[in-house]
């Protein structure tokens, strides 16, 4: 079945995940951002068939199968709620929802109304990930007990900037945190039930950077470091008793490496392409509506939001529209 989607938000992940629509479907059925302006420049770019003056009119329209979500994060509950209830498929962009309170009523609307919801976290729809979760199952690596992930993105300096917002839920956390913690859940049997940490906040009151420990009730812990003003390798390890599997640039990998405790031997995995990360994005997202697949990244999507709410409580941080 081909499916028509709608694009909420003009930005750069939209403009990404138009690209990635043409190469997987062929074309783009509708858009809509903030000013019709906006909208009618994005649907020449991308040869987009519609256009829309408000997410509503999208909505409205029966053609509409899909919604792609690419606002600012304070925004992404209402457009999920106003989609859910048209009876739409969402795919939001990460972080889906700022608080768990907010994406536990997504998914039981979702469930009542029968539509897929699913979080734009790539690494989950990465291959390559597929095939270390093969890896990790067969007891290649022995049990999982450490799992180590930074992620350093030095942003300019720039106190006006939506990543220091505290308004717009800015800072380390939503938006490269996310990765590291979903990176983590995603190697581990259970959802941590301990969590310890603390944060630097830069002078708007947003998360600058901070350091996370994790653990659940299997033995495996997880340490995270994660700054906004300074740049650090994206790489995340995942340590067994007989061996560990290092990432680099685990956002959007599409290689690791293997290394077997035993005798040091190491394997080579390259599975998929960097490029592509969008496009995988696009066919599961796909295949969840037709086949009824999206349960497993929902639940990660779900656990790593509740994490993330339990991390921002100990900080006592509060966006100001909560």
């Amino acid at each position: 079945m081909a499916y028509n989607w709608g694009l909420i938000g003009t930005g750069v992940i939209a403009k990404e995940m138009a690209a990635a629509l043409k190469a997987v479907n062929g074309e783009i059925y509708g858009v809509c951002s903030g000013s019709i302006e906006a909208a009618q420049k994005f649907a020449a770019e991308y040869g987009v068939s519609h256009v829309f003056d408000s997410a509503d009119a999208l909505l409205a329209d029966p053609h509409v199968n899909i919604a792609y979500i690419a606002t600012p994060h304070n925004l992404h509950y209402e457009m999920l709620c106003k989609t859910v209830n048209a009876g739409k498929h969402v795919f939001c962009e990460k972080a889906i929802t700022v608080n768990e309170k907010q994406l536990e009523e997504v998914v039981a609307l979702a469930q009542k109304k029968n539509v897929v919801v699913m979080e734009g976290m790539t690494l989950y729809h990465m291959p390559v990930y597929k095939k270390l979760r093969e890896i990790v199952a067969s007891g290649a690596i022995g049990k999982v007990k450490m799992v180590q992930v930074n992620f350093g993105s030095c942003k300019e300096y720039d106190v006006k900037n939506r990543f220091f917002s505290k308004e717009l839920a800015g800072g380390a956390l939503l938006d490269i945190g996310v990765y590291a913690v979903s990176f983590a859940r995603y190697f581990l049997e259970k959802k941590p039930n301990v969590v310890l940490t603390t944060p630097q906040y830069f002078e708007t009151g947003v998360d600058e950077q901070s350091g996370i420990i994790m653990k659940n009730d299997c033995g495996q812990m997880v340490v995270t470091a994660l700054t906004m003003r300074a740049k650090q390798p994206k790489r995340g390890v995942v340590a067994g008793e007989k061996g560990f599997i290092e990432v680099s640039n685990y956002p959007r990998a599409d290689k690791a490496t293997v290394t077997y405790t035993a005798d040091g031997h190491t394997e080579e995995i390259a599975i998929g392409e960097t490029s592509k990360a969008l496009q995988y994005e696009v066919a599961d997202m796909q295949d969840a509506i037709a086949n009824r697949t999206g349960d497993e990244a929902l639940g990660w999507t779900r656990d790593v939001t509740s994490l993330l709410a339990i991390i921002r409580n100990q900080w006592g941080m509060v966006y100001p529209f909560e």
